[in-house]
């Protein structure tokens, strides 16, 4: 039997992976193929933290195939055209992902390659287009859409598919890649395990805590949090296996909240699909016009961790060292660019699209809009954090603070989170780059301008 192609994307796993399952079931060998397609993406190939995720994640997918998955580079098309000539294979399957650019790919792909290829849904619990309003319109606000998913069934996980007969072909190494960073390696703070493998073992060892997720998901000073979310964007597991796990385990007002996480990830896919510019342009047209500042001496303190606020230095230096930063501190140093600062959302968008090894178009694009206040469903852009009052609720005794800001270590809790009223304040920690109370003010100021 000539081979069939499955292509490997956002779904570095076997289970529940529908494009290998029906690869699998022509019984037919199998061209396991990953493409790197940097071209296709345009202004958003990959950032420097993903590059890291996805060398160790390959190294993990290429195990499980038993060293026969081929790596290729270049544009997608082109590499699939010349692989299926020298495979001779002539079917080819995938499951679909849902970046503008990579929507606009995988048309371009199938129309020239008709019956030959086949699309799978991979990534979602249910297809962009599938939840609409009465109105036969997408959702704009998110409490309606989870009304309209959560009385949708979900299809079951499915079990990874035994005894796969493989096709060898001509393959790139990965080290030549140069996926992994060096000089300097920033990468030796990251405590993460790319892989299936992995990232079921997260699962399961968050679902004996999930009871308490409502509570421990807002403080930074515990491992309450899943930490599911890179491992859910390189698709090393579904969020069908993740769904029908919390479901099975037992409901609780943790396990309803987490669900409900997982319904704005679909969320967030779904306004991405509807408006491709998401990334780029407010859905609020207003704010097209809004009086941003731009100040690159502000936004080098922001990304480094030295703007004087501690919860906000702690969440960038936490980004910086480990990949990743805790959801809601990330809400708090968006909000102080944005509206203390006043600095366009684009910007810290960027950022975290280079930073975050859980970098995710819709998410990214669709949260950073959300905190700004010009995006869909919202926060009311009057709606600031004081960063210090956030620090006090939800790091009460700077646990959080201590670890990564350690300049800081002798304050007393009473002061952690504003330094600068201490007695003695610390002499190598910056003073606050901006005063809460003006920078709030002039964002106000600002966006009273714009309603007029």
């Amino acid at each position: 039997m000539n081979p069939v192609i499955i292509w490997f994307r956002q779904d570095l796993r076997l289970a529940d992976n529908p494009a290998l399952r029906a690869a699998a079931a022509t019984g037919a060998p199998l061209l396991c193929l990953y493409i790197l397609d940097d071209e296709a993406a345009g202004d958003w190939k990959m950032g420097g933290a993903s590059r890291w995720w996805l060398h160790h994640s390959l190294t993990a997918l290429d195990a499980s195939l038993k060293g026969h998955l081929v790596l290729r580079r270049g544009d997608a098309a082109a590499v699939i055209k010349s692989v299926m000539r020298e495979s001779g294979a002539d079917r080819i399957l995938w499951n679909r992902c849902y970046e503008p650019f990579a929507v606009a790919r995988d048309k371009a792909i199938k129309s020239a390659l008709g019956d030959a290829a086949q699309s799978f849904n991979g990534a979602l619990l249910h297809e962009p287009w599938e939840l609409k309003t009465k109105g036969g319109t997408p959702f704009r606000v998110f409490t309606p859409f989870w009304t309209a998913m959560r009385q949708r069934d979900v299809a079951p996980a499915q079990p990874a598919p035994r005894n796969l007969k493989f096709h060898a072909a001509k393959s790139d190494k990965l080290k030549d890649w140069k996926l992994l960073p060096h000089k300097p390696d920033w990468s030796k703070g990251f405590d993460w395990t790319p892989g299936e493998k992995p990232a079921q073992a997260a699962l399961y060892d968050f679902l004996d805590d999930i009871k308490d997720y409502t509570r421990a998901r807002d403080l930074p000073d515990r491992d309450g949090t899943s930490r599911l979310s890179p491992h859910l964007h390189w698709g090393e597991i579904s969020p069908r296996q993740i769904w029908h796990a919390v479901r099975t385990h037992g409901h609780s007002a943790g396990s309803e909240t987490y669900l409900k996480e997982l319904g704005w990830r679909e969320f967030c896919a779904q306004l991405l699909f509807h408006n491709p510019a998401l990334p780029t342009k407010p859905l609020d047209q207003r704010f097209t016009q809004f009086p941003w500042r731009k100040s690159a001496k502000d936004f080098r303190a922001w990304t480094q961790g030295q703007t004087g606020i501690p919860i906000v230095d702690a969440g960038m230096r936490q980004l910086w060292q480990t990949g990743w930063m805790h959801n809601r501190v990330r809400m708090i140093v968006a909000s102080l660019l944005i509206k203390h600062l006043g600095i366009h959302w684009r910007d810290g968008e960027e950022w975290f699209w280079d930073t975050l090894v859980d970098a995710d178009l819709a998410s990214n694009s669709a949260n950073w809009q959300w905190v700004a206040g010009c995006g869909a469903d919202a926060a009311p852009f009057f709606r600031i954090f004081n960063p210090v009052l956030q620090g006090k609720k939800f790091d009460p005794e700077g646990v959080y603070v201590r670890r990564f800001v350690p300049e800081l270590a002798g304050l007393s809790d009473k002061h952690i989170h504003s330094p600068w009223e201490a007695p003695q304040p610390p002499k190598n920690y910056p003073a606050p780059i901006v005063d809460l109370a003006g920078g709030r003010d002039r964002a106000l100021s600002a966006f009273k301008g714009l309603k007029r």
